[in-house]
């Protein structure tokens, strides 16, 4: 860095090149000018060769040949308030991914506040959950493989020991997706995505019981909330049903387990998260699938979709169309932006997503909440932020 400094009545500019040797050599003199006495100060700062701000110099030595005299030296200066390109660069960077990250998590919330409403109607006028939930990853694996197939995506590189690693993972996510699907179908959604909100005191619990993890003080103080807020929510709920209530705490401990067995058997698998959770979906679907025939089945389907429709009219199949479309989406760009944010970052913008679904499923659907009720919904979707800042 070069400040500026007072002009003597005679100075002059120096190159100095580097011999081999390692000596410095003076190779050429320039002599500068003086200013006349009685130029302002003001005229100086004009000018194209002075500047009152620090001059930043960058220079490099080329050898030009095998002589020691064949070289060219390289001076470059810019000042201090411009900005060079490499400077320029990481604040650049760093303001595209803030925005790319904020485009992932409005995409995120608005996916899964439309799957939600969508979800419920369908369960409203067709209540098979063990259908509603295949459909949804059929159709989200359909869009992979079509996805692969017109090379819209690059297909993963899988191997066997991938696809052994993913079987527990996929397992916790079906229970936990069909679990949370029954519970839509018996209580209104924001009632399931409150109960939902308990997950970290799940997550505290296992990791402890089957794990050994510890975890700092205001971890667990920061569980306080998040149970208290859900059983108040619970206990005041007017429309309260018990299959709901454990469909949710279900696909809570589900949940938890898929991400312990995630973050175990997927370590060192090079696979982007939008095609993690394309396989996952393939392989939740093969699993689900028998399950789901066994519980419900063809005959159950069949009187009831022609009951939905007959009621609802040709709406009802976009209904359906739409919450396996959305289903998939938001899961998608869930995985998708793990490959770019912190752990902490994404349990955030997963309570804020929460917060989103429940107030726009409360006046979408006219859900009616008591005051209490509302607190509880608040006491626990603030306790999961407090849980979120506390575990990092």
């Amino acid at each position: 860095m070069i400040s500026t400094v007072r002009q003597p009545p005679t100075a002059t500019l120096s190159f100095v090149d580097i011999a081999r040797t390692g000596l410095p050599s003076l190779r050429r003199r320039i002599a500068l000018q003086p200013f006349p006495a009685s130029t302002p100060p003001s005229s100086l700062c004009s000018t194209s060769r002075f500047s009152l701000q620090p001059l930043c110099v960058s220079a490099s030595l080329k050898l030009l040949g095998s002589g020691d005299d064949r070289s060219q030296f390289t001076c470059k200066a810019y000042g201090a308030e411009s900005v060079s390109p490499a400077a320029t660069e990481e604040p650049r960077s760093a303001s595209g991914q803030k925005v790319k990250i904020g485009i992932y998590f409005a995409t995120w919330w608005a996916l899964n506040v439309v799957f939600n409403i969508y979800n419920k109607k369908v369960l409203n006028a067709f209540p098979y959950p063990w259908l509603t939930s295949t459909l949804s990853l059929a159709c989200g694996s359909l869009m992979m493989l079509v996805s692969w197939a017109i090379r819209i995506a690059e297909a993963p590189k899988t191997d066997l020991d991938f696809w052994k690693a993913l079987f527990p993972v996929a397992v916790a996510h079906t229970i936990g997706h069909v679990a949370a699907t029954v519970s839509m179908s018996k209580v209104a959604v924001s009632f399931t995505h409150i109960i939902k909100s308990g997950e970290p005191a799940f997550s505290v619990l296992v990791s402890r019981l089957f794990l050994g993890e510890t975890f700092p003080v205001q971890v667990y103080f920061s569980l306080l909330p998040i149970i208290g807020g859900c059983a108040l929510a619970a206990v005041t709920e007017l429309n309260f049903n018990m299959i709901g209530f454990m469909g949710a705490m279900i696909s809570n401990l589900a949940f938890v387990f898929r991400n312990i067995f995630s973050k175990r058997g997927m370590k060192g698998k090079s696979v982007s998260g939008m095609n993690y959770y394309a396989c996952l979906s393939m392989m939740s679907l093969l699993i689900l699938t028998p399950f789901a025939i066994a519980v419900e089945g063809p005959k159950m389907w069949a009187a009831g979709w022609e009951t939905a429709v007959s009621q609802i009219g040709p709406q009802f199949i976009w209904w359906v169309a739409a919450q396996s479309v959305f289903y998939h989406l938001y899961n998608q760009v869930s995985y998708m932006s793990l490959d770019e944010i912190s752990p902490l970052t994404f349990s955030i913008g997963n309570t804020m997503k929460r917060i989103s679904v429940i107030v726009s499923s409360i006046i979408i659907f006219h859900t009616p909440v008591q005051p209490i009720n509302a607190l509880g919904a608040a006491i626990a979707v603030l306790g999961t932020f407090l849980y979120s800042q506390a575990k990092q």
